[in-house]
């Protein structure tokens, strides 16, 4: 080291000479030049005076790795070379300068700077196996003939190895042995090839989907178990009200028995008490209805205080066919036409809902519902057959009923809106429908049971509604033909039935019965339901026109019945106490009587009549 820095600061030391001398180069020190790596070669540079030191500093560092040779090579021939510096002239060391600062420039513009080690791509300890062909398990390319290809079938492989693979072989894939061929390659135009590790993502999805189908059973499973629990609650409800009812009745018998110990009773199983009241009804107002008549039928509309009666259109040109007409009860005035069907309507009536929903029957073969809030005709049901008669169901007000020329029951549910959903067939005669009212279930010791009464022109059958909309008929027994109509007193469990003068009977006779049922056997759920007579009312010998007559409870409410039937011969309604079956007033009108309704207008009870042309108001006072 000693050498080599006497040989830096000799050539520092030397001042450059004014003219070209020739230079000498000691034989040993160019000798080691040459054996000096390109990339280990010394740079030595006195041009700039202003050299820095640190320059100095990284010039013997460079020089370093060279110095146990430098050490072997430099003391032998240290004497020559301080001999030879001392002799040599300043020319020769400006020159031998000038050439190593040439040397130096021409390294540095060619050779570049040394780095640390190559840059060589480092490939992973466990190769892909995606990256590889599994056949020869080689790389495949992205050109040439071992380029990336595909079966059918998915799997990939290099061009080259699957087309000698398919040529040797049963024509099958190597990995999933199904049936390849030569045609079946396709060659994949990319240049890498990656798959997205999704499992996880898949796996939380169907672990999403499953949970979502999961909380979708579960709403279902809990809104069924809401809607059972809702119709439990009010099948409770319904039960408990009958539980209510049979106990007061139970309390009333115990209180009339307890009045009369020991003393029989004066009327028979059924009768009702006689009304002891001395007011009657008068005539309140009479409203014409249509100039021309052919009114028919009239129902009356609790919740909107409204008689709606049945008539052909006034403006018969423009508006063909029949509607109904609107009258207040609050005002006693008349209101405006709806026109409905296109022929002649045979029944109307209203349920216990509060919109004001009117169910209307007639000859055109259809039934109709009709709104009185908006007056437009709302649901339409083609029967295929003339309708006689229709009601309501009073247990669920979904369900109407329509009675058909042929004897026959179609039942409807407004929520399906194309059909009927069940037809009751007669087992008899299949006479028109003439009435047809339905009995709700109540806590009645005739008759708890719900079902339709239903009136033909030869006799009368109730439908017995059981469990699952299911009916079962009981045949009533009445007198054979002649029977015109069929009405029903519902908390009483009574009905009148109305027949024609005949040869045995020369008058039109009202007879009211009461509706019993009895079990078929002693260890049978099924009972039997029929009919006992109570009292026979008689009219005059004329009966032309199909009157609908009324039974109905005394305005009192002493627990008396009236009836009212209309009179052809004096052109009047007869009103007779059904406990006693005295005659309490004969209320006369222009022209027979062909409907009666009882109504009750702000707790003011109301009889209304109708004939052909207009409606008479009675009022009870």
């Amino acid at each position: 080291r000693a050498a080599l820095d006497h040989y830096f600061q000799l050539s520092r030391t030397q001042e450059p000479a004014a003219g070209p001398v020739p230079h000498l180069e000691p034989p040993s020190i160019a000798r080691d030049t040459q054996e000096l790596r390109p990339d280990e070669i010394v740079e030595v540079s006195d041009s700039d005076s202003s050299t820095s030191e640190e320059e100095e500093e990284e010039a013997v560092e460079v020089a370093a790795p060279l110095l146990p040779s430098a050490q072997e090579t430099l003391p032998a021939a240290s004497s020559g070379v301080s001999s030879q510096v001392q002799a040599e002239p300043p020319q020769d060391s400006a020159e031998h300068e000038s050439l190593e600062d040439e040397a130096e420039v021409q390294q540095k513009q060619t050779t570049p700077r040394k780095k640390l080690g190559p840059s060589v791509p480092v490939s992973p300890l466990d190769e892909e196996e995606g990256d590889t062909c599994a056949i020869c398990f080689e790389q495949w390319t992205n050109a040439g003939d071992h380029r990336l290809s595909a079966l059918r079938c998915g799997h990939l492989f290099g061009y080259t190895c699957i087309e000698r693979w398919l040529k040797g072989q049963a024509g099958k894939c190597p990995q999933c042995n199904k049936k390849a061929k030569r045609s079946d390659i396709v060659i994949l135009y990319a240049r890498t090839l990656k798959a997205l590790d999704t499992s996880e993502q898949e796996r939380m999805r169907s672990s999403l989907e499953k949970e979502q189908m999961l909380r979708r059973q579960a709403e279902l499973e809990s809104a069924q178990s809401r809607l059972q629990l809702q119709v439990l609650t009010d099948e409770c409800s319904k039960l408990r009200k009958q539980v209510q009812e049979l106990k007061a009745l139970v309390s009333q018998y115990n209180v009339s028995a307890s009045q009369q110990p020991g003393s029989s009773r004066t009327c028979l199983p059924g009768s009702l008490p006689s009304s002891q009241s001395q007011r009657k009804y008068h005539l309140e107002k009479v409203f014409l209805v249509s100039q021309t008549g052919n009114c028919r039928v009239m129902a009356y509309c609790d919740s909107l205080s409204c008689l709606v009666v049945s008539q052909p259109s006034p403006q018969s040109t423009f508006i063909p066919g029949c509607g109904v007409k609107m009258m207040s009860l609050a005002n006693l005035k008349s209101s405006q036409y709806i026109p409905i069907h296109s022929k002649q309507i045979r029944g109307l009536a209203f349920g216990t809902r509060a919109d004001g929903l009117l169910l209307s029957a007639a000859l055109d073969s259809t039934l109709k519902l009709t709104s009185l809030a908006t007056n437009t005709v709302v649901q339409t049901y083609n029967a295929g057959r003339p309708v006689w008669s229709c009601c309501w169901c009073l247990d669920d007000t979904n369900y109407v009923y329509a009675g058909l020329v042929n004897g026959s029951i179609m039942i409807y549910d407004l929520r399906d809106t194309n059909s009927h959903v069940q037809e009751l067939v007669p087992q008899k005669s299949r006479c028109p429908m003439v009435s047809l009212s339905y009995l709700p279930r109540m806590a009645s010791a005739s008759l708890p049971y719900g079902g339709i009464l239903a009136g033909t022109l030869e006799g009368a059958c109730f439908w017995e509604q059981k469990a699952g909309n299911s009916y079962r008929p009981h045949h009533l027994p009445l007198e054979p033909g002649g029977c015109i109509d069929l009405q029903t007193e519902i908390h009483t469990r009574h009905c009148l039935a109305t027949y024609r003068p005949g040869k045995n009977n020369p008058c039109v006779r009202c007879v009211m019965m009461e509706l019993t049922c009895s079990p078929l056997t002693e260890a049978s759920e099924d009972v039997v339901c029929s009919s006992n007579p109570v009292q026979t009312f008689s009219a005059g010998p004329t009966c032309k026109l199909l009157t609908k007559n009324a039974i109905f409870q005394s305005p009192e409410d002493d627990g008396s019945v009236l009836v009212c039937a209309g009179d052809e011969a004096s052109n009047s309604a007869l009103l007779w106490d059904a406990g006693s079956g005295s005659l309490l007033q004969k209320l006369p009108a222009d022209l027979p009587v062909l409907d009666i309704c009882p109504l009750e207008v702000n707790q003011t009870h109301l009889l209304a009549t109708l004939t052909e042309k207009m409606v008479n108001i009675y009022k009870w006072q």
